[in-house]
């Protein structure tokens, strides 16, 4: 990924966090069939291994060698950006569009599990993750379903890990214009409802 020095996100935290808001990765692998994607939700354990699940029927874990390098990205909000957001071109004019976003990408080298324990963990962390975040105390259970729909449901899917080796990130969020030009952009973007990303811009600098 071209990553120029002042788009290049270094800070463990912001890293974190947007993986946490973009949990549904896209798994990209070379095969013996040429290059595959599948997008894949996916939960990160202690920063160094993503864990995840997907349809037995899904050929990714035939195709893909166990132990395998993939890469993982992460894309987060993203927005146009015209020169008319920017103040200073009323004084230069020498402006161009551009596009803000954040992304993430994420090597690591895959394995496959088709133990029951692997799957039942595997389905547990993100379920358990999501409900949380979604309905608090009334979060879903695995054990709100009757045990032989359960045991239907493991015996279709098929888990793995990702081991993470190296993590490359992106905020290309206008950190390269001058302090009026970047609130321009928020307010620009913000008058044109693409608030997600101007709500990202002014906690990035906050």
């Amino acid at each position: 990924m071209y990553t120029p020095a002042h788009f290049e996100e270094t800070c463990p935290d912001k890293i974190a966090a947007l993986i946490e808001s973009a949990p549904l990765g896209c798994i990209v692998a070379q095969t013996e069939q040429g290059l595959i994607a599948n997008h894949i939700p996916l939960f990160i354990s202690r920063e160094t291994t993503l864990i995840g699940h997907l349809a037995l029927a899904n050929d990714m874990h035939r195709l893909i060698d166990g132990g395998q390098e993939v890469l993982v990205i992460f894309k987060g909000e993203d927005a146009y950006v015209s020169p008319n957001f920017y103040p200073t071109k009323q004084e230069n004019p020498r402006h161009a569009p551009t596009w803000n976003y954040q992304v993430v990408h994420v090597y690591g080298n895959i394995t496959f599990q088709h133990t029951r324990r692997a799957k039942l963990a595997a389905v547990g962390l993100l379920t358990r993750k999501h409900e949380r975040q979604l309905n608090g105390v009334n979060a879903w259970k695995m054990s709100d379903a009757p045990a032989d729909y359960n045991d239907q449901m493991l015996a279709r899917i098929v888990a793995f890990r990702i081991e993470i080796s190296r993590v490359i990130a992106k905020s290309k969020l206008s950190q390269n214009r001058e302090a009026r030009d970047y609130v321009g952009v928020i307010d620009g973007l913000r008058a044109n409802g693409q608030n997600a990303m101007a709500d990202k811009m002014a906690d990035y600098v906050s």
